[in-house]
C-alpha cells in the first residue's frame, strides 16, 4: 500500500502493539504504515477489536509496558480519537476465533485479532511475524507494521 493510495475498504484493524505505537509515536511504527494509519483515521476506517483494552490492561498489570496514565483512562483517551472504532466482540467473531480454518497458535487474543479482521475483510496491522506468514498464505488480509 502506498501513503497516497486510499485505505481498502472496510479498513485496517490494528494490533494491540500497533495501537500503542501509533499512539505514542514510537520508531518502531514504519513511517509508511503511519501515514496509512493516519489515512484511514481521516477516512474513519481505522478499527480495533474489543480484545485489545483487555490485552492492554493486561500488559499494564504485568508491567510490560508503560502507559504513563492509568490503563482505563489511557484506553479510552485513545478510543476517543476521530475515525478510530472499537469492533465489539460479537458471538460470531468469538466463535470464528475458536474454528478458524487453519493452524494457528493458541493465543485468544490473536485469534480473535485475525477472526474480527476475517469477519470485517479489515487489513490487520500487525508486526507479528506468525501472522504476517499466515497472511502471506492467504487466510487473511494484513500489513507488515514496521514498513
Amino acid at each position: 500500500m502506498s501513503a497516497e493510495a486510499p485505505v481498502p475498504a472496510p479498513g485496517l484493524l490494528l494490533d494491540t502493539h500497533v495501537l500503542i505505537w501509533s499512539s505514542s509515536n514510537q520508531p518502531r511504527l514504519g513511517q509508511q504504515t503511519a501515514k496509512i494509519i493516519n489515512l484511514a483515521s481521516r477516512q474513519n476506517r481505522l478499527a480495533v477489536s474489543a480484545i485489545t483494552p483487555w490485552e492492554i490492561g493486561l500488559l499494564d498489570s504485568n508491567k510490560r509496558i508503560t502507559l504513563h496514565k492509568e490503563a482505563l483512562a489511557w484506553i479510552r483517551e485513545v478510543l476517543a480519537q476521530p475515525g478510530l472504532s472499537l469492533i465489539p466482540l460479537e458471538p460470531e467473531i468469538a466463535i470464528a476465533s475458536s474454528r478458524l480454518p487453519f493452524d494457528m497458535h493458541p493465543d485468544p487474543a490473536d485469534r480473535i485479532l485475525v477472526a474480527t479482521a476475517r469477519h470485517l475483510g479489515a487489513t490487520l496491522v500487525t508486526a507479528d511475524a506468525n501472522l504476517l506468514k499466515l497472511a502471506k498464505r492467504g487466510h487473511f488480509l494484513a500489513a507488515d507494521a514496521q514498513k
